[in-house]
């Protein structure tokens, strides 16, 4: 990511609607799949990795531990790693997805979040990792930015190269030994704003990583929070800016 978008994330993650809605859902999710990937073993939780975890933002939000199981992050800029780091109070490393610095079997967590869509990332190899360094039975989840063809200006200065269908994120994660549980599209109600966005923007656009009108911030995380409830009670979206997926590493 370029340094300036890094900075923008920095500065605004905590406030804007997009970074708030995105880590509730994924925070709520996690949590879930968790207390279900627990019940009835007895053996020790590993800890959860936010794979990618940036400037530390949603580090922030999972506090200390998740579910029982402490956190800690890891980011391949050593900048945003110290960022992270500082905002979140948790353990960062520096180091990447594609190669982690972790022993086999070590985590019970794993969450990226529009990390595989990254130039940077490997997602075959990022997979492979993800899948030696989670115990048998522990949770991944993944948010990944949808739909190749809306791939856009922002994309390009953040350096995402990928967006993903749900049945392309399915095959990826099955093909590397994780059982897909739950999947769903979201960003669904702003989706038309959002394509006509992506239509009209030029390659000059100001960043999308930005304070909003407190009004339009508002409107804009109701509808994620419908949507959000929606989720929560077992739906699942039919489309969407981005996507969703919950899974297990299989034994």
């Amino acid at each position: 990511m370029e340094r300036p978008e890094y900075e923008r994330m920095h500065a605004v993650e905590d406030r804007m609607w997009w970074y708030r809605g995105l880590r509730t859902l994924a925070a709520g999710e996690l949590a879930r799949a968790l207390g279900r990937s627990m019940a009835g073993r007895s053996t020790e939780p590993g800890p959860v990795l936010d794979a990618g975890c940036g400037t530390g933002g949603m580090l922030a939000r999972l506090g200390p531990t998740v579910a029982g199981r402490p956190t800690f992050g890891l980011e391949f800029d050593t900048v945003a790693a110290i960022l992270a780091g500082a905002k979140s109070g948790r353990p960062v490393a520096a180091g990447s997805v594609n190669e982690m610095p972790l022993g086999d079997g070590t985590l019970g967590g794993y969450l990226s979040l529009d990390v595989l869509c990254h130039g940077g990332v490997e997602p075959e190899r990022a997979m492979q990792e993800a899948y030696r360094c989670l115990r048998p039975g522990a949770v991944a989840l993944f948010n990944l930015p949808a739909y190749g063809w809306l791939l856009s200006a922002h994309d390009r200065r953040v350096h995402n190269v990928r967006r993903f269908t749900r049945g392309q994120a399915r095959a990826l994660l099955a093909g590397h030994g994780f059982r897909v549980v739950k999947s769903s599209y979201w960003n669904t109600l702003l989706f038309p704003l959002m394509l006509l966005h992506r239509l009209t923007g030029r390659d000059d656009a100001a960043s999308d990583v930005r304070d909003f009108p407190r009004w339009l911030d508002a409107l804009f995380s109701a509808a994620l929070a419908i949507e959000r409830a929606a989720i929560a009670a077992g739906l699942s979206l039919p489309f969407g800016g981005s996507l969703m997926i919950v899974a297990t590493r299989d034994v």
